[in-house]
């Protein structure tokens, strides 16, 4: 373990580690694994990932537990998604063993980054694919390049579990390019960062956006999706333009294993008048509550957590997210990987 690195106090943000993992599609079919120091990519200027948006990328976790050891979570789902977002735009589908394999090489080979049990940090995962063939012409590449990196990462929101403002700004928009869903391509969190850039100027965590036809209907959050605690009810939005979150998938899960309802569907932004508990989840922000969310076309503050404290009910769902992730809770429905180190 990096003994010069304060764990306590690291921020989401980058830091170089030893190594990162690499494989390319070339002649019809993905080679060997590559390990490598270098934190550059050598691109062709006229790569379709420059030009035409062939870039797909996600994001994962390894936590070191109280037991010593270390897991990911639900790895093969990651997977799974970056596979349907290749399929999405052309792109070659990362066979699932070949994802898991790059996945579990980078934590062993970087294991002194994995943060220790207790400190609130963990060793973040990158995995990206990228067209390089060189294109002037809109068409999908035939080579590309797959690359996981890792780093060692804080919470994503400064205060970690203490709730957070975020403020709704119709004049933006995070539509999907494609339409058919948020698919992780090249420019969509770019399309968010205008309201997320405004929201924290105006001193909020993020921004919560509506749904890109009528601004009717809550979305997501820019860096997560959302969901709200209502009378016993995990409520969260049922959108086409939201990226599907793993970690909300699980927490509707754990919902229900708690006793709780669970439902999908669209959520009128007045609703929220109503709900008891409301929160950002995903793999960066786990279940970060909610206290207040400002309509600014409205000039309307919706106040969610009324004490300023995380609500009982998301407090119980991080609690056995976390738990599970770090092997304190039984994991009932086999989420974790164990890695050998």
């Amino acid at each position: 373990m990096n003994e010069k690195i304060d764990w306590s106090n690291l921020t989401f943000s980058y830091m170089k580690t030893d190594y990162n993992v690499r494989c390319t599609f070339k002649d019809g079919k993905w080679g060997e694994i590559e390990v490598s120091t270098d934190e550059t990519i050598n691109l062709h200027m006229a790569a379709s990932c420059l030009h035409y948006g062939q870039e797909i990328f996600e994001g994962q976790k390894a936590f070191r537990g109280k037991d010593g050891k270390v897991r990911l979570f639900r790895i093969e789902e990651n997977a799974k998604r970056m596979q349907n977002s290749a399929i999405g735009i052309k792109m070659e589908p990362i066979p699932t063993e070949l994802f898991v394999e790059m996945a579990k090489k980078v934590i062993q080979l970087n294991e002194r980054f994995i943060p220790p049990y207790g400190s609130g940090s963990s060793l973040y995962l990158r995995p990206l694919e990228i067209g390089i063939s060189p294109r002037v012409g809109v068409n999908p590449a035939d080579e590309y390049m797959f690359i996981i990196f890792a780093t060692p990462v804080g919470p994503y929101f400064k205060d970690g579990f203490k709730p957070t403002k975020v403020a709704i700004y119709r004049e933006f928009d995070r539509a999907a390019p494609l339409g058919t869903g948020r698919w992780k391509v090249g420019g969509n969190y770019a399309c968010g960062m205008g309201a997320t850039a405004k929201a924290k100027a105006n001193g909020f965590s993020a921004a919560l956006f509506l749904d890109p036809k009528e601004k009717k209907y809550l979305d997501e959050c820019g860096p997560a999706n959302f969901f709200a605690i209502k009378d016993n009810t995990y409520i969260t939005p049922k959108s086409g333009s939201i990226l599907p979150s793993i970690t909300n998938m699980s927490l509707q899960q754990i919902a229900r294993d708690l006793g709780l309802n669970v439902e999908c569907r669209p959520i009128p932004v007045e609703e929220l008048a109503e709900v008891q508990e409301a929160a950002e989840c995903g793999t960066a922000a786990v279940a970060t509550p909610i206290a207040e969310i400002y309509d600014e076309a409205m000039d309307h503050t919706y106040v969610i957590a009324k004490d300023g404290q995380p609500g009982p009910i998301t407090t119980q769902l991080y609690n056995r997210l976390r738990g599970i992730q770090h092997g304190e809770v039984e994991d009932i429905h086999g989420w974790t990987t164990i890695i050998d180190l």
